[in-house]
């Protein structure tokens, strides 16, 4: 039976909703974030999660638990931030010696439950976010705008849709990103070694010491291959901020424009598709031995409205006064 109810996960309420063989929880006063993805079925915990887990971990740590959003994500250099009719200063909250101001502030407000129901097909969870002078981080960034999110589950899996309007008199930059945290293993009772991750990479973003694009993307080499024919292994070692531009796999003989991760000992899957607006891929693992990693698909390169290349190649745009930007994504279970 399908269902979405209020109740509370340690110390913040979340909506529960079922469907489709799938149960999930979101926490929208914790940024929207989707904490948990369960598949009941065949026993596989998508993303980063502890039941034990206090509300107020995930709150100062939000970028490494269940599904956050980002909006402005990663990585500005000194702060500043370019759009084709202003330049904002962003508090550099990442240390020397970088020097940048990171992952925006999305992901750290409580939002609000708009609304939740269940039908035969379905489970749905609305939730929002209006940023304006009611924000501290509007001093630095004073362009109004309202983020609306979509999570839908069916036997389609997860649906995660936003949408970005534009609620100023200012041109609005568009970079969005999740940091998804994929748990490590996946497959209940399966082990960290037999995991491996496909990913459709086309070129490859060096990154300088300070985690900023150094140039145009390069070919591909050397590790970079195995994300192509699915050998590479995501944890059990460092993988730091990997950055490339993306482009389609293939999933049961179709096209596929997303990642997927193996179980390669039970053979159960992790199909994560994201729609077009996604250019990028990073993947990082914090250090690969803490349970979890991070292919993290963002809309824009880093530092991309700062960078001197042209915005098809970084992915940057704005959208004008009452326009909207919309991206979608989905994950679901391949057995």
């Amino acid at each position: 039976m399908n269902y979405t109810k209020i109740t509370d996960f340690n110390g913040t309420p979340v909506v529960e909703f079922s469907a489709g063989g799938y149960t999930a929880m979101a926490a929208y006063e914790l940024g929207s974030n989707i904490i948990r993805l369960h598949d009941d079925k065949n026993g596989i915990e998508f993303f980063r999660f502890k039941k034990d887990n206090p509300a107020e971990v995930i709150k100062q740590s939000a970028e490494v638990w269940g599904l956050p959003s980002l909006y402005l994500p990663n990585r500005f250099a000194d702060g500043i931030l370019k759009t084709s009719d202003a330049v904002y200063q962003l508090p550099v909250n990442e240390k020397a010696p970088y020097n940048n101001h990171i992952h925006g502030f999305l992901q750290k407000r409580a939002h609000t439950l708009v609304e939740h129901y269940a039908d035969d097909n379905c489970a749905v969870v609305k939730t929002k976010y209006r940023y304006d002078e009611n924000d501290e981080f509007f001093k630095y960034f004073p362009v109004r705008f309202l983020a609306e999110f979509t999570f839908t589950l069916s036997d389609c899996g997860l649906e995660h849709k936003i949408r970005l309007t534009n609620l100023s008199d200012k041109m609005m930059p568009v970079s969005f990103a999740t940091h998804t945290t994929i748990n490590s293993p996946f497959v209940d009772g399966g082990k960290e070694e037999n995991i491996r991750l496909t990913v459709p990479v086309l070129k490859r973003c060096l990154l300088n010491s300070r985690c900023l694009p150094d140039g145009e993307p390069v070919e591909l080499s050397g590790t970079d291959l195995e994300y192509i024919n699915g050998g590479r292994k995501p944890v059990l070692q460092n993988v730091d901020n990997e950055m490339y531009v993306t482009g389609c796999t293939k999933l049961n003989g179709q096209d596929f424009h997303g990642v997927i991760a193996e179980d390669t000992e039970s053979g159960k899957k992790i199909a994560y598709e994201v729609s077009d607006e996604y250019k990028f891929w990073i993947i990082w693992n914090d250090k690969g031995f803490n349970g979890y990693f991070c292919p993290e698909p963002m809309t824009a390169m880093i530092d991309a409205p700062n960078l001197e290349m042209p915005a098809d190649m970084t992915g940057y745009r704005e959208i004008k006064p009452q326009e909207t930007f919309e991206a979608n994504q989905r994950f679901f279970t391949v057995l």
